[in-house]
């Protein structure tokens, strides 16, 4: 797990460390730690609509009129009583989209595109909010400072 490849130090703090949001085991990308409860409250409630980015490659050429599906605000997945939240999709190409969340369902994305007949291949996070990855190589990270973060509400 991502906790084993925290120096010491921080396994050991108190408060202890947790994530900001969640990764599935098959997707790649930026992950936020922290020991700050009012960050983690801040990025992940859906009241804040905090935007997270997500690269997607799919198995197939989603149907016609998805943008607007998504958009619209009306999708409601399997298990769910309440219908997704507004995202933003863009396809770079037939099969690679970028969609933009403000909310974090259990496997969103991949739920999201399956609904309408898309298998996701890949799924990676370049972005959450305003951090991105830039050139951060995948295992590797990055300290910032508490001050990157605007928490007022």
């Amino acid at each position: 797990n991502i906790y084993s490849l925290l120096p010491e130090r921080w396994r050991a703090r108190n408060p202890v460390i947790t994530s900001v949001g969640r990764l599935d085991k098959d997707t790649s990308g930026l992950l936020l730690l922290t020991d700050q409860s009012q960050l983690v409250h801040r990025l992940t409630s859906p009241k804040h609509k905090v935007p997270k980015t997500y690269h997607a490659s799919l198995d197939r050429e989603p149907p016609a009129g998805l943008t607007e599906l998504f958009a619209s605000g009306t999708l409601t997945l399997e298990g769910d009583k309440q219908p997704c939240a507004p995202a933003t999709l863009t396809m770079r190409s037939p099969r690679e989209a970028t969609l933009i969340l403000t909310e974090g369902k259990y496997h969103q994305v991949r739920r999201m595109f399956a609904s309408q007949g898309c298998e996701v291949l890949t799924l990676h996070r370049p972005q959450f909010g305003d951090l991105t990855l830039n050139e951060l190589a995948p295992g590797n990270w990055r300290e910032l400072p508490l001050d990157t973060f605007a928490l007022e509400s």
